[in-house]
């Protein structure tokens, strides 16, 4: 009998390698490779380029690392990893039958009329032995179904953690790049404030002297006026930038570990290859999880396919049992069970039809997701291209227009010193140089938000080790 429950057990074992759950074939891109030429333009290739790297300036990846330490975001994300790494060791535990060690000991009294004998008594029976607690053999691969879909979810949590991790990265540059931005239009807005003062108060002592008009007057006071404005303006910013940027940093004194200077460097790469389609897909974390959870309703199909089929369970015991405690251990004590149970469904109302129709619904339900990630992917990308190539070209421009009108300022000044042209062309020539160095400052900060843009959408360079135990 021993032999038979073991060779039944090893049968089925290496019979539970069988799967019900279809052939797994990744879904086409409903994309075209619209950027394949762009692929060979010059930059950093995306695949070589780990964060650390593409991040230039020091002080940005010091915040960078102090914030995937402390932000709570990101620290709920990573806890959400370890639950279905959990739930996974739990599911797999499945396949494999349990060991238990057991003791018991029973004491019952017997009625006559139940008695073989006719007399009533009182038996007690102790037990001390190993038991195999319910074992399912997994002949239709029910539960390595299961066990696979579990896998693919804890796969689809770390990759939903590594697509936090490089979104952190992108959030953390964008508000620093942003805190930078506002600190610069700040810095021009004092400087163009103490000049206005300046010659506001010329021309308040020129009026004194009847040398120039009312006009003259109110134009100079709209122009300090308008520059503190625009100051308040640029502060409010600026502080909104640093409060965005000490959340994201998770500690409470990471106002203090925030630069207050002006950054006169580039902060990053200012360069990127973009992939190829295959390789944007191969790499994006978000893709990547999409396909983790496809295959994970995948396998939900083999095993929803499996319930219609027997369902075959084994249990049993080995070990000594005595009607006295001491002699559990004396010659001929020994005691065994095996209980094999099948289970078939005959009749579910439907239960197993409906729960496969679910399943496939889930599946074609994961199937649209997984496509429409890829969709909005490669349109982020799209998106990031367009704006670093245009905003590279405009950059250069709006800085030729703002040098243009600093030197047009300079020779309005002259001029106007030297009374050839009215003080309102001077005034006019302020205005238009502010106006241009404050577009060519955001035309700036725009551009280095894209490249962070077009970092992220190209799946980061964020790598993490797939360890699953």
């Amino acid at each position: 009998m021993r032999i038979f429950a073991f060779s039944t057990l090893l049968i089925a074992m290496a019979l539970g390698g069988c799967s019900l759950a279809p052939t797994y074939q990744r879904p086409v891109a409903p994309v075209a490779d619209g950027w394949a030429q762009e692929a060979a333009r010059p930059g950093s290739p995306i695949n070589e380029l780990a964060w650390q790297t593409f991040i230039v300036d020091p002080d940005l990846r010091r915040l960078i690392t102090m914030a995937l330490d402390n932000n709570r975001s990101l620290r709920q994300t990573l806890l959400d990893i370890e639950q279905a790494r959990a739930q996974y060791r739990i599911q797999r535990a499945d396949r494999v039958p349990g060991l238990n060690a057991s003791a018991s000991g029973n004491r019952q009294r017997l009625p006559a009329d139940l008695s073989s004998d006719g007399r009533s008594g009182v038996s007690t029976t102790y037990q001390v032995g190993l038991a195999l607690p319910e074992y399912e053999l997994d002949l239709f691969g029910r539960v390595k179904s299961l066990s696979d879909a579990a896998l693919q979810e804890y796969l689809a949590t770390e990759e939903a953690a590594r697509a936090a991790q490089i979104a952190l990265i992108a959030e953390v540059s964008q508000a620093y790049l942003t805190h930078d931005g506002a600190q610069r239009r700040l810095a021009l807005t004092q400087q163009t404030l103490i000049s206005r003062e300046y010659s506001f108060a010329l021309i308040s002592q020129r009026r004194a002297t009847g040398t120039a008009s009312a006009l003259d007057y109110q134009e100079a006071l709209g122009l300090v006026e308008q520059s503190r404005a625009e100051q308040e303006s640029n502060l409010r910013q600026k502080q909104q930038a640093l409060n965005a940027l000490v959340l994201l940093l998770g500690t409470k004194d990471a106002a203090k570990s925030i630069p207050q200077t002006v950054q006169k460097q580039p902060m990053l790469v200012q360069d990127i290859a973009p992939d190829t389609t295959s390789t944007l897909i191969e790499r994006r974390p978000d893709i990547l999880a999409a396909e983790h959870r496809l295959q994970a309703r995948n396998a939900d199909i083999g095993a929803a396919r499996a319930a219609f089929f027997p369902r075959i369970s084994l249990t049993g015991s080995f070990g000594t049992s005595s009607a006295q405690m001491s002699g559990l251990f004396d010659g001929g004590s020994r005691s065994w069970a095996f209980v094999p149970t099948l289970s078939l469904p005959l009749f579910d109302a439907g239960r197993n039809s409906a729960g496969l129709s679910l399943a496939e619904a889930r599946k074609d339900s994961a199937v649209a997701a997984y496509e429409g990630t890829i969709q909005t992917a490669f349109r982020e990308v799209a998106d990031a291209l367009a704006a670093t190539d245009t905003l590279r070209r405009e950059e250069a421009a709006r800085r030729a227009l703002a040098d243009t009108s600093s030197e047009t300022l300079k020779l309005a000044k002259a001029r106007y010193k030297g009374g050839i042209d009215s003080h309102l062309r001077y005034l006019d020539a302020q205005r238009t140089r502010f106006v241009n160095e404050s577009a060519f400052i955001e035309v700036s900060t725009q551009r280095q938000l894209a490249l962070v843009d077009l970092f992220r959408s190209l799946g980061g360079g964020w790598s993490a080790e797939r360890q699953v135990q």
